[in-house]
């Protein structure tokens, strides 16, 4: 249990990847390591987050810019409903409500920073 807990602890820290364990070690199981992270381990390494770590770098990267593209334009059209919503209704959102996420967002920067 030791043993397994300590392999576990080193992929963990990122001091190895499991694959450099099983080599290190000479393991023939190519699940092994894996099993015993899913069991022991404190991150995440279900079935299908390991699947998506598998992508490569660029495609990594592809898929972060197609991310940020669809924000962008979800926040054109937010914007867009909220002007339509001041001219139409007179709701002064943007009055409203904009400033005080503006300083809720400035101390949650203020927290992570």
């Amino acid at each position: 249990m030791a043993f397994k807990l300590m392999i576990v602890g080193q992929v963990e820290k990122g001091e190895f990847s499991y694959k450099q364990i099983q080599e290190k070690f000479g393991m023939t199981g190519h699940v092994t390591v894996l099993n015993w992270l899913r069991k022991f381990g404190s991150l995440n390494w279900s079935k299908t987050e390991f699947v998506n770590k598998r992508s490569t770098p660029q495609k990594q990267i592809r898929e972060l810019q197609r991310k940020i593209r669809q924000l962008e334009n979800e926040k054109i059209i937010l914007n867009r409903v909220i002007d339509l919503a001041d001219e139409t209704m007179g709701a002064e959102i943007r009055k409203k409500y904009l400033p005080l996420l503006s300083e809720a967002s400035k101390k949650q920067q203020g927290k992570t920073q």
